[in-house]
């Protein structure tokens, strides 16, 4: 499915990606826009790993195994991360991070 692609298109969309994902946490300030860009960044390196596994070792699968247990943190994180969004939406109203500025009660 890959072969005819050469790896350097892949590291573009990868970085690209990366870069959204950066550029999305620094600027915006909804708890739930900033944890859908530490998803573009985890996904985008889950990109690194695999594209990076079929071009230097394609009989090994090191690098499925980490984007498939990258995935699975992916999915604890933003677990976690949706409960004290809802916790701190319930407490304050608002999931906006600059009203967010004490944990403790």
């Amino acid at each position: 499915m890959i072969q005819g692609i050469p790896i350097t298109h892949f590291l573009i969309v990868s970085t690209i990606v990366f870069f959204i994902g950066v550029y999305g946490f620094l600027t915006r300030r909804n708890l739930i826009t900033m944890l859908m860009s530490i998803e573009l960044i985890l996904n985008s390196v889950n990109i690194n790993f695999v594209v990076f596994n079929r071009y230097l070792y394609p009989d090994q699968l090191q690098g499925h195994f980490f984007a498939i247990f990258i995935v699975a943190i992916a999915a604890a994180e933003a677990s976690v991360a949706i409960a004290l969004i809802i916790n701190i939406y319930r407490r304050f109203t608002s999931i906006e991070s600059d009203n967010v500025n004490e944990m403790k009660y």
